[in-house]
């Protein structure tokens, strides 16, 4: 329920805050003082769309900040709060003046489109224009499966429909598949064998480009092998024999001095290097086959795998994986008339049970569609339509096949509610005959059938009162107060049939001062209420007889309460 309520900065409300009580309360007011804007503050609350006029003319933003007790019903997504918490929920919107804005629940910034599911389970909104509900098919249906409690099993037949129309996408595919399976499976045993019979090593590319590289350089390289060579240990001035000739003088010069001795020694090693050298020289050269035709060799490979990199990957990893992927590819195929069997078992075990669930709802729905005829009927009597007579159709077609368009989330029925205003007429759809007064009066026996279902809500009732007055009035405003003993009712009206029935009463009033504009909202006391339902019977001329006839009102439809 609504407790708390306050709103700043937008449009001609600067700084309002208003504390609502449980029950039947009333908001009445002069023409342009603001009541709309209380019901537009508490729409903001509830995610529906803002729009930057309505912030305050030089002011940077407009808040509305709404405080509802958590009832058992109310349970928020997200963990924002819980079902059966006794704790108040806060929601806070803000509009900036540029048409941005953020929202919150419970301090929690939450995106704006969140809160008209934060706030489902808590308020309902009736203006003059949302008996729309009424024409839209969707609602017929939606109404009843409420009423009947099968919405857990419509959800149920919906995923069953879902997962019918993905077994359907997986049918046509494999058929797709089968259709084309012949010349498919040509294709990609081609391209297997054209890659497997390359076999491909992992860094093949990179070590032959490495050998095209030393065969391109073949006559460099035997030149420069043969100079090492000669350098080293073959040449006539070669390394080695330089070294042999320096070490016998040192050995010579060490029977005169020790120290020349000692390098000798020193030098044994140098020459072991030289030799390691020369060897590998040696055996390079032997080892090494330089011939043209090992070139052309290699360039044939490197063309090869070119070839498949341009068909298969940008290089032999991927290739590779190509290769893994056609290979599953290709045992799909050959499986795929066992792929099509699987899923034609499933298929039609999907189908059974979806049959066996829809029609389970469409008898729930037919039960529950004429037991609310019943009572819609009486509802719309005791709010003067007593010679109307109302029914809902439902309309059942099943599906006999699995197809993708017979198979609905919703089941098998269309579901319209028809109604005959007056007597000997024919019974025709809601949508099509129906008055603006008897919609609302219709929309208003609907929410009472189903109070019960949706205890604890506020519901809000903007005007609906709009074109009937006299006992037509004075019917919904027993209706109202009848509600109001499951949840909590706020309305604004112009009538004082139903202004004398409410338990609380809230006058908006504007004022103009500074040369700007503020409304206000002030709850009445009894003799307050006097006056303004006197003014909503008598307009500006309000006389001693149409405040005892007010009085009068006031005493009989409070059951005697007041001064």
């Amino acid at each position: 329920m609504l407790r708390f309520l306050r709103i700043r900065n937008l449009a001609t409300i600067e700084d309002l805050q208003i504390e609502f009580e449980d029950g039947f309360s009333i908001l009445t007011g002069e023409t342009g003082a603001g009541k709309s804007i209380i019901i537009d503050s508490i729409r903001l609350a509830c995610g529906e769309k803002a729009d930057a006029e309505m912030v305050r003319t030089g002011r940077p933003e407009a808040s509305v900040e709404a405080v509802f007790s958590a009832a058992a019903t109310a349970a928020g997504p997200d963990g924002l709060f819980e079902a059966g918490d006794p704790e108040e929920v806060m929601i806070q919107r803000t509009v900036a003046d540029d048409g941005s804005g953020k929202a919150y629940c419970g301090g929690v910034l939450v995106p704006v489109r969140r809160l008209k599911d934060l706030t489902a389970a808590l308020v309902d909104i009736y203006g003059q224009n949302d008996h729309v509900f009424l024409l839209r098919l969707d609602s017929h249906r939606d109404y009843v499966d409420q009423f009947a409690r099968t919405l857990t099993l419509r959800e149920d037949v919906a995923r069953t429909a879902q997962d019918i129309r993905r077994m359907l996408r997986q049918r046509d595919e494999w058929r797709n598949r089968e259709r084309e399976r012949g010349q498919r499976l040509d294709f990609l045993s081609y391209q297997i064998r054209e890659i497997e019979k390359a076999d491909l090593k992992p860094d093949e590319e990179q070590d032959l480009r490495a050998q095209r590289h030393v065969f391109k350089n073949a006559a460099k390289i035997s030149e420069l092998v043969d100079q090492a060579l000669d350098i080293s240990y073959a040449g006539e001035a070669s390394i080695t024999g330089a070294l042999a000739k320096l070490e016998h003088a040192l050995a010579e010069l060490g029977t005169f001095d020790p120290a020349f001795a000692e390098m000798g020694a020193a030098l044994s090693p140098l020459g072991i290097v030289v030799k390691e050298v020369a060897n590998g020289l040696s055996r390079y050269r032997n080892r090494v086959d330089l011939a043209p035709e090992k070139l052309e060799a290699i360039e044939e490979r490197l063309s090869l795998i070119e070839s498949l990199k341009r068909k298969y990957g940008a290089d032999l990893r991927d290739i590779r994986f190509y290769l893994e992927t056609i290979r599953r590819e290709r045992e799909d195929l050959v499986r795929v008339q066992g792929k099509l069997a699987d899923v034609a078992t499933a298929l039609a075990a999907a189908f059974a049970a979806y049959v066996q669930k829809a029609n389970a709802l469409t008898e729930a729905r037919t039960k529950a569609a004429r037991a609310l005829e019943t009572q819609i009927e009486d509802e719309i009597g005791l709010l003067g339509m007593k010679k109307a007579r109302f029914a809902i159709k439902v309309e059942s077609a099943p599906a006999t096949s699995p197809e993708a368009e017979r198979i609905k989330d919703t089941g098998f029925d269309d579901i319209e509610f028809l109604i005959s205003p007056n007597p000997g007429e024919q019974l025709r759809p809601l949508r099509k005959v129906a008055s603006g007064g008897e919609l609302s009066r219709i929309m208003l026996a609907l929410k009472a059938v189903g109070k019960d279902r949706a205890e604890g809500k506020t519901l809000i009732f903007d005007e609906i009162d709009a074109g009937i007055g006299g006992k037509t009035a004075e019917f919904i405003a027993r209706k109202l107060r009848a509600l109001a003993a499951s949840h909590q009712i706020l309305c604004i009206t112009h009538l004082p049939q139903i202004a004398s029935f409410a338990r609380h009463h809230y006058r908006i009033e504007k004022t103009v001062a500074r040369d700007r504009t503020f409304t206000a909202v002030k709850k009445l006391e009894f003799e307050e209420r006097v006056e303004e339902v006197a003014r909503l019977m008598a307009g500006s001329r309000v006389s001693e007889a149409s405040l005892a006839s007010a009085r009068d009102m006031l005493h009989h439809n409070q059951g005697g309460r007041g001064a």
